[in-house]
C-alpha cells in the first residue's frame, strides 16, 4: 500500500471544482494566395486507408470559412475530385465505426430518462477530534434507475452523507433522496425518492452482463465542465480484479478507455440496450483509464441488499497464498508435475478455513476449479483471472468444497465462507468514531482513518509501528481492537506523560485490553487507589483515581466536549447498567 504518484481515484465532482477559462477570440486566418494542388485521395499509401477510413473528418461549407472542401469548391479553375473506391476491408472499418455511434447514440436516447445527477451534502469525522465533525461540503456525482423505482449510484458519492437531492435530465427540480443501502466494500450505493413527480417518464435500465475485450461502451453522466448530461465512448481493455480505491479491496473491474472525470461516479456504461457496469474510478497519471464496475458485482450487492434488507458484505476465505510457480518449491512440498496450486502461508483465526486449514498445506483446487501456480483459474476465452473472484461472488454462510494437498495426500474439505472483518478496520463511512476520554487522556481504537489524518503520504508520515499492525495483524478473536493512547489534553493531572502519545494500551490495572469498551469498564468500575496504563515500548502511567476523575469533568469543560464517551459506549454502559440493576432487583 506503498503512496504512489499513479493512483486510483473516485470519481465524485465537488462543488469547488474549476471554473471555466473563457478561450481568446482569434481572427479567421486568410487564405493562402495560391492553394496548393489537392492530391486525389487514391494517390495516398494503401497502409494509411485503414487508419484514414477508421477516423470521421468533419466537412466545413464554403460559405462559412475560405478553407476548401474536398469535391466541391476546390481551388480556382480545379476541377472536383471524384471519390475513389472503397475496398472491403475500408467498407467493414467504416460500418463499424457507423454502428459505434449509432451505439452511442442510442445509449444517450436510452440514458436520457434514466440517468440522474445526485447533489450530496456530507460531513466525516475528525478522527483526530472523534467528538466533533469536519466541514460540511458539497459534492455531485451520477446515478441511473433500475427497477423497483431505485437508483443505484456510487458509495463515495453518497458517504457521509447528511442530506441528498437528485436531479432528472431535463428538469430544473431536485428531489430528496432516501440511501436505502451502502456497500462501502464494493463502492456501490441504493437510492429511492418518494415524490411520485420524479418518477413520471422515468424508464429503468436493465443489467446486462461483462463485455468482452475491445466491445464498445459508452459512458453516461454529469462530469465536471458543464451542468448536462455528457457521453464519452471507448472500449474495453482488460477485466480483471483490482484495488477499489474507495473501500481499499480487491474486487474484479473493467478497465476502459473512455474519458471518466469527476462527476461521472455512478453514471452506467451501456453496451447495446444494457448496462455493462458504473463508472467508479480513474487512474491518476494516466490518461484515458477508467474503471467500471461489471455486473456480477452490481448483482451480488443488489441480491444481498434484497435478501437481507442490508448490504450484507462480500465474502473471503480469510488466507493468504503464496505463488508456486518455482519448481523447487512444489518438489519439496511433494506436488506432482501434473499438479497445480498455491501454498497457504497465513490463515485468519476468525475463518471457518481456520478449523479446517493449515499452514503449509497447497491449494489444488476450489469448487472444482484447479488453481493454477500463479493463483489464477480459467475466465472466459483464454482469458485468466485470480481465484479470489469465485470466492468474492459465494453469498454468506455457502459453502465451497477445496481440494488440498497436505503431507503428500489430497484431502478435499468443506468451508464455510463469510465476510470478515479486518483487526484495524479499513474504513469507517456513515458512523461516529468511538472514543474515551479520562484525565486528558484520549482514547480509541486504532483505525486507517485514523492514519489517514496523517496526509496523503500517511504511510509513511504516521507512526511507523502503528501503520505495521494496522496493514499486517490478524485478529485472534471477535470483537478485538488495538487500542490507543491518540493524544494527551494537558491538564496538572497529566505533567509529564504527555509525550506518551500514539502508543498502544497492552493493560490496564493487569487486566489485558481486549476493545476500548473494556478499557472504559475497567477504568470506570476501579476500586483501587492507583489506576496503572502500561503502553509500548514498557511505558506505565499511573493515576490517583479520584483525583483523576475530578480533573476529567474540568479538562471536557475547558475543551468544550460534550462528552467523556462516544455514544455508542455511553449507550453501552447505560445497558449494561440496567441489566445489572435487573439482576439485584
Amino acid at each position: 500500500m506503498h503512496a504512489s504518484a499513479r493512483l486510483l481515484r473516485r470519481l465524485s465532482s465537488s462543488s469547488s471544482s474549476r471554473s471555466l477559462r473563457r478561450l481568446p477570440i482569434h481572427p479567421s486566418p486568410l487564405p493562402p494566395p495560391h492553394p496548393p494542388p489537392l492530391l486525389p485521395l487514391r494517390t495516398l499509401a494503401p497502409a494509411l486507408l485503414p487508419r484514414l477510413a477508421g477516423r470521421r473528418f468533419s466537412t466545413i461549407s464554403c460559405a462559412s470559412t475560405p478553407s476548401l472542401r474536398l469535391g466541391e469548391c476546390g481551388a480556382l479553375g480545379t476541377p472536383a475530385i471524384p471519390e475513389a473506391e472503397k475496398s472491403e476491408g475500408e467498407e467493414e472499418v467504416e460500418s463499424a465505426a457507423a454502428r459505434h455511434d449509432t451505439d452511442a447514440f442510442a445509449a444517450v436516447e436510452l440514458a436520457l430518462d434514466s440517468v440522474v445527477k445526485v447533489f450530496t451534502v456530507s460531513s466525516g469525522p475528525n478522527y483526530f477530534l472523534p467528538w466533533q465533525n469536519k466541514a460540511q461540503r458539497e459534492s455531485m456525482g451520477s446515478g441511473f434507475v433500475i427497477s423497483g423505482r431505485r437508483i443505484v449510484t456510487n458509495a463515495h458519492v453518497v458517504a457521509d452523507h447528511t442530506f441528498v437531492l437528485v436531479r432528472k435530465h431535463g428538469s430544473p427540480t431536485k428531489y430528496k433522496a432516501e440511501v436505502q443501502a451502502v456497500g462501502h466494500e464494493c463502492d456501490l450505493a441504493l437510492l429511492t425518492v418518494e415524490s411520485e413527480e420524479f418518477w413520471e417518464g422515468m424508464n429503468s435500465l436493465d443489467l446486462g452482463d461483462i463485455p468482452f475485450l475491445q466491445e464498445a461502451v459508452a459512458v453516461v453522466g454529469y462530469p465536471q465542465g458543464g451542468d448536462n448530461i455528457s457521453v464519452t465512448k471507448g472500449v474495453v481493455s482488460r477485466v480483471e480484479p483490482t484495488q477499489y480505491a474507495h473501500g481499499a479491496t480487491q474486487l474484479m473491474a473493467i478497465q476502459i478507455d473512455a474519458a471518466i472525470n469527476p462527476g461521472n461516479s455512478g453514471g452506467p456504461a451501456i453496451m447495446g440496450d444494457k448496462v455493462a457496469g458504473v463508472a467508479f474510478q480513474n487512474l491518476s497519471g494516466a490518461e484515458n483509464i477508467g474503471y467500471i464496475i461489471p455486473v456480477p458485482i452490481i448483482n451480488r450487492f443488489i441480491s444481498g441488499v434484497e435478501e437481507s434488507g442490508k448490504y450484507s458484505g462480500f465474502c473471503s476465505l480469510g488466507i493468504s497464498c503464496q505463488a508456486t510457480e518455482n519448481i523447487q518449491i512444489r518438489e519439496c512440498f511433494g506436488m506432482r508435475p501434473e499438479m497445480t496450486g498455491v501454498l497457504v502461508s497465513r490463515i485468519n483465526p476468525l475463518s471457518d478455513a481456520y478449523k479446517v486449514l493449515r499452514k503449509d498445506d497447497i491449494l489444488l483446487e476450489f469448487d472444482g476449479v484447479p488453481i493454477a501456480n500463479d493463483g489464477t483459474v480459467p475466465f472466459r476465452n483464454r482469458e485468466r483471472i485470480t481465484f479470489d473472484h469465485l470466492v468474492s461472488m459465494k453469498k454468506p454462510e455457502e459453502t465451497s468444497v477445496i481440494k488440498v494437498l497436505r503431507d503428500g495426500k489430497e484431502h478435499e474439505l468443506t468451508v464455510t465462507l463469510r465476510p470478515l472483518q479486518p483487526l484495524v478496520p479499513v474504513h469507517q463511512f456513515d458512523k461516529l468514531p468511538s472514543y474515551y476520554i479520562f484525565a486528558g487522556f484520549v482514547f480509541i481504537p486504532l483505525t486507517q482513518p485514523y492514519l489517514h489524518e496523517f496526509g496523503e503520504d500517511w504511510y509513511n508520515t504516521s507512526p511507523r509501528r502503528l501503520c505495521e499492525r494496522a496493514l499486517r495483524e490478524l485478529p485472534k478473536k471477535a470483537g478485538q481492537q488495538l487500542v490507543i493512547l491518540s493524544q494527551v489534553l494537558m491538564d496538572d493531572i497529566n505533567v509529564g506523560y504527555e509525550r506518551l502519545a500514539e502508543l498502544q494500551v497492552k493493560k490496564v490495572n493487569g487486566v489485558e485490553v481486549e476493545n476500548l469498551k473494556h478499557l472504559c469498564s475497567i477504568v470506570e468500575g476501579c476500586t483501587e487507589e492507583n489506576l496503572r496504563f502500561d503502553l509500548d515500548d514498557e511505558r506505565v502511567i499511573v493515576l490517583k483515581f479520584q483525583n483523576a476523575k475530578l480533573a476529567t469533568s474540568r479538562i471536557l469543560k475547558r475543551h468544550r466536549i460534550p462528552s467523556a464517551m462516544s455514544n455508542d459506549l455511553s449507550d453501552e454502559q447505560a445497558s449494561d447498567g440496567e441489566t445489572e440493576a435487573s439482576c439485584t432487583n
